[in-house]
């Protein structure tokens, strides 16, 4: 027996198997499974199994081509079936395929999404601290109010002290600017 070269293609080997595409294989035998669990087939099912039986007890002897215990129809019935069990099957093992793949990609997409969670979350909590070192809106309006507060206080006393010409130590009695007041 000659070694198998890694550097050289493999000689053509004729076989006497045909050759069938599997993919194309499964497609037809899901569209022949979905088939087979409709109304559509159980109504033709029905019909089909109706006619037989009717025709094979009302037709003349000579045209009834299975008589009574229907052993024809029997044979018909389970050929069906024993052709229908595998073609589902492979329908749903495909299916379970298809489902294990979304499964991978969706757990896939949500690992992604869980740490775009926890960066996004990280990136919030390190904001906050950075808003905690700086000053805000409102502490910055309620230390410009108690500034103002205070610059209003000193101008009220100032303003209490003076009278209506401006200076400072006029007699607010009108009493002619006695100092001792009226004697």
């Amino acid at each position: 027996m000659a070694v198998d070269r890694l550097d050289q293609p493999r000689e053509l080997r004729r076989t006497i198997r045909p050759h069938y595409d599997p993919e194309a294989f499964g497609r037809l035998s899901e569209r022949i499974a979905r088939f087979l669990g409709t109304a559509r087939f159980l109504v033709y099912m029905t019909g089909f199994i109706a006619v037989w039986v009717i025709w094979n007890i009302l037709a003349p002897r000579d045209l009834a081509f299975d008589p009574y215990p229907f052993i024809f129809l029997t044979l018909i019935l389970s050929l069906q079936a024993s052709y229908a069990a595998p073609l589902i099957l492979l329908a749903q093992n495909r299916q379970a395929d298809r489902d294990r793949v979304q499964s991978e990609q969706d757990r896939m997409t949500t690992e992604r999404n869980q740490a775009e969670v926890e960066y996004l979350t990280r990136e919030i909590a390190g904001l906050r601290l950075a808003m905690g070192e700086l000053a805000t809106r409102d502490y910055i309006r309620g230390e410009l109010e108690h500034l103002l507060e205070d610059l209003r206080e000193p101008a009220a006393r100032q303003d209490g002290s003076r009278h209506d010409d401006g200076h400072p130590y006029a007699d607010p009695s009108g009493s002619g600017g006695d100092p001792g007041g009226a004697r």
